[in-house]
């Protein structure tokens, strides 16, 4: 098994330039987890291509959730290829009706980022093991809080994590904060994982995961407290604000997914 790195850049806005990076596992067959954004296919294309293989060589396009830079590409692979999508049964909605998951997330250039909604062919489970290859196999592990039912996929030593861990120095998203905790410990608890493969960074070995889990306890601990120390039962946009002022942190003021953590802290005092 070998496992290739592709970062996709993309903008959310004319200003605001993001990235995502998708993996190849590559066997007998290929196999992605996650597929960027709308139109990345080509870069997809065109690395394959580097590394002697073609599109009909991916078999199975593995989501880690929902969000549009995670899902982008998956309906042309399903157009174009006899791969198969597999998702949580809690990413299901979203991923194959988009139009609902604007209606409930709505963010700038969603449309251009999502594409068109898919398929998912088989619904994955905490724990399930999908026998891919003779010497292949995928666990998948529930690591929700960044979205409501995100998964990490297990292969060999290989653990690949999506946006399931809140990044120091990034923007911090989750809807859930004692999921997103949970999450971190699980992570933390697999065993025999050598390297992690994140949507947000370079690979990790264990010791640099292990800052980074610490990392992101500490972050939410710092978001909680000024949440906590912020609420005086005002509106939403005005707790975000004074959020955004005690943290020095203005640009996230106007940020709805920003917001949207700073609900789930408020919820969780409750």
């Amino acid at each position: 098994m070998k496992i290739h790195q592709l970062k996709i850049d993309f903008n959310v806005t004319e200003r605001v330039r993001r990235f995502v990076y998708v993996y190849i596992i590559e066997a007998e067959n290929c196999y992605l987890i996650d597929s960027g954004v709308f139109g990345c296919q080509k870069q997809i294309v065109d690395y394959l291509a580097k590394i002697g293989r073609k599109p009909e060589d991916v078999k199975g396009v593995f989501l880690t959730h929902a969000h549009p830079d995670h899902i982008g590409s998956a309906a042309w692979w399903q157009e174009h290829t006899d791969c198969k999508i597999y998702a949580s049964e809690g990413e299901k909605l979203w991923i194959e009706d988009i139009d609902l998951q604007f209606k409930e997330r709505p963010i700038p250039n969603f449309y251009q980022l999502a594409g068109k909604s898919s398929r998912v062919d088989v619904t994955v489970k905490d724990g399930d093991i999908i026998d891919l290859e003779p010497d292949l196999k995928i666990k998948a592990i529930r690591t929700a809080g960044h979205s409501s039912d995100c998964f990490s996929y297990l292969a060999e030593n290989a653990l690949f994590i999506g946006d399931a861990v809140p990044v120091k120095g990034d923007i911090p998203i989750f809807i859930d904060e004692a999921e997103t905790r949970k999450t971190l410990n699980i992570i933390g608890e697999i065993p025999n994982v050598t390297v992690y493969y994140p949507a947000w960074d370079k690979t990790y070995d264990y010791k640099t995961m292990r800052i980074k889990l610490n990392e992101a306890e500490e972050l939410i601990d710092v978001l909680k407290n000024t949440v906590t120390s912020c609420d005086n039962d005002s509106e939403i946009t005005e707790l975000v604000d004074q959020v955004c002022d005690n943290l020095n942190m203005p640009m996230l003021k106007e940020n709805p997914l920003f917001a949207r953590t700073v609900e789930c802290l408020r919820e969780g005092q409750l």
